[in-house]
């Protein structure tokens, strides 16, 4: 079968699938969404030529590929075990979720016994290049199947890294997962206390940019900083808590340290608890702030540069 024939069915066109399954289409590869309550992004797709169907049943009918961008491992787990009784020999299951490896390997044999099979492959990046076609994923699988289905990820993925066998690409994320997501919660600590120790944001915020503590994320979060502008990491808080929570189960499983990562689930699970799981990342330093008690920016943005805490008498806040 040429590559280019190959079926595709989608499950989860939401804040990041839906750019996935807009890159499947342009590339040509005849798509299939299954139904969704958020009816925008289905409706988009369909009118570029995708193919709306009601029920697993039809989206697995004569499809070759099944992509599935869901929450997490019980949604993973629910889709896969429907999915079972309708796959036909030679059907692969991607599934670009953030799930545990040791599930993604149980449902993989499960599959298998089926004559069709699985493969791990979990995204990275932010819904702006889900858009632009340009995530980064991490593949894992028997390797033949893995060059099979690599076309289709490619559709949407400008980077896309072959980790190992069924699992490997998710043990992978997760570990990334774990830095980044540790990453932004030091950013926002360390302002959250600038700003209460009477420190010029602006003058740390190019200090970091100079040096070593400069990181991907930290270019993410200092626009929210500056200008209360989050549309560079556009990862929901609950999402961030929930992969952490997989990390940490994972390692703990695995024997491996976790002191690091139980303080930052502890922090975020906080966070998420206090009505923030639906603000995107770039405005923890503003929740940690706002948590804390120390004047700083307006969660919602619009009020300038960040108003800055003094321990004595307060100076005036820079413009914009």
């Amino acid at each position: 079968m040429a590559e280019a024939a190959m079926r595709v069915g989608f499950v989860g066109p939401g804040l990041m699938g839906h750019g996935a399954a807009k890159h499947i289409l342009l590339k040509g590869f005849p798509l299939a969404v299954l139904g969704h309550r958020n009816r925008a992004p289905v409706d988009d797709l369909v009118s570029r030529g995708a193919v709306e169907v009601a029920d697993l049943a039809g989206l697995a009918a004569a499809r070759d590929v099944v992509v599935m961008f869901l929450p997490g491992v019980a949604e993973v787990e629910a889709t896969v075990t429907a999915l079972l009784p309708l796959v036909r020999p030679g059907m692969v299951v991607v599934d670009a979720s953030t799930g545990l490896p040791e599930a993604t390997r149980r449902l993989g044999a499960l599959l298998a016994a089926r004559g069709a099979a699985m493969v791990d492959a979990p995204v990275g990046r932010t819904p702006k290049e889900a858009e632009a076609g340009r995530l980064s994923s991490m593949l894992g699988g028997d390797p033949a199947v893995v060059a099979r289905i690599r076309p289709v990820v490619e559709c949407y993925a400008d980077t896309v890294v072959e980790c190992g066998a069924l699992g490997a690409a998710l043990t992978v994320k997760l570990v990334n997962n774990f830095v980044s997501f540790s990453n932004a919660m030091i950013i926002g600590e360390t302002f959250a206390a600038a700003a209460k120790l009477g420190v010029d944001l602006d003058a740390l915020a190019a200090v970091i940019e100079a040096g070593g503590s400069n990181s991907v994320m930290f270019s993410w979060i200092v626009p929210w900083i500056r200008e209360g502008d989050d549309s560079l990491g556009r990862g929901k808080l609950w999402m961030g808590r929930n992969v952490l929570e997989t990390y940490r189960a994972m390692a703990k499983d695995a024997g491996a340290p976790t002191e690091l990562a139980d303080a930052v689930s502890r922090v975020i699970a906080g966070v998420v608890a206090a009505g923030h799981g639906e603000r995107y990342v770039p405005t923890l330093p503003g929740i940690l702030a706002s948590m804390a008690g120390v004047p700083f920016r307006n969660l919602d943005g619009g009020d300038g540069l960040a108003q800055q805490a003094q321990p004595s008498a307060a100076r005036p806040s820079r413009p914009p």
